[in-house]
């Protein structure tokens, strides 16, 4: 009969995620060997190999794992049946604290996913297109002409290009925190979208066209 897992098994690999992402988003994937993992691991290189035989299998694990976490949070918000506006403040709320909260997980989904292998790499990328559905759909409950004019996808990766890379410049002891911030991602979005609704996004495009005739 198989011996199952140690019930210590998960805990330690998830410390072992914690770690790697850690140092990939420090160093970056290709600059972290598999025994710098180890010693950021606190754990021999052989113990490393039975959790996880080689970096793109920790790297997909990363990805994924945070994957999951935030389509949780798109479900526990779905569950609440929140009015539109409420729905989407509360989504860039807890998308932004959890940015905030597991920032290296964030950094490698963001900048190193691109380094997985094909299969695992649609893998991760169907999941994203999940988040990406749930936003979007938050979106049209607020402006429903959006997906009139087949809007809802385009200005939805507006948002997370806005609140993708805060990473970049938000700092932790800066005088504005990551849940500071979400209101202000939430009244800077919903304003403009609907002033894209009433037609002002349009004027603005044409105005700049007829300058540049």
């Amino acid at each position: 009969m198989a011996r199952g897992k140690a019930p210590t098994f998960e805990l330690q690999r998830a410390a072992m995620l914690r770690a790697a992402a850690g140092l990939f988003a420090e160093k970056g994937f290709h600059n972290a060997s598999m025994s710098a993992i180890a010693q950021a691991c606190g754990v021999s290189k052989p113990l490393l190999y039975h959790y996880y035989r080689d970096k793109e299998h920790l790297l997909f694990d990363i990805a994924d794992s945070y994957i999951d976490e935030l389509l949780a949070i798109v479900a526990s918000v779905e569950a609440r049946k929140l009015g539109p506006e409420a729905h989407f403040s509360e989504l860039v709320t807890r998308f932004m604290e959890e940015y905030e909260h597991a920032q290296d997980h964030h950094m490698v989904l963001v900048q190193d996913v691109k380094f997985l292998k094909e299969v695992q790499a649609e893998s991760v990328a169907a999941k994203q297109r999940r988040v990406v559905a749930a936003f979007a759909d938050a979106l049209a409950r607020v402006e429903p002409g959006l997906k009139g004019r087949k809007l809802d996808k385009a200005v939805t990766m507006i948002l997370f290009g806005m609140i993708n890379w805060t990473f970049t410049w938000l700092r932790a002891d800066g005088p504005l925190t990551f849940h500071d911030m979400a209101p202000i991602v939430t009244g800077i979005f919903l304003n403009g979208v609907r002033g894209l609704m009433r037609g002002e996004g349009a004027g603005v495009a044409v105005s700049g066209a007829a300058a540049d005739a």
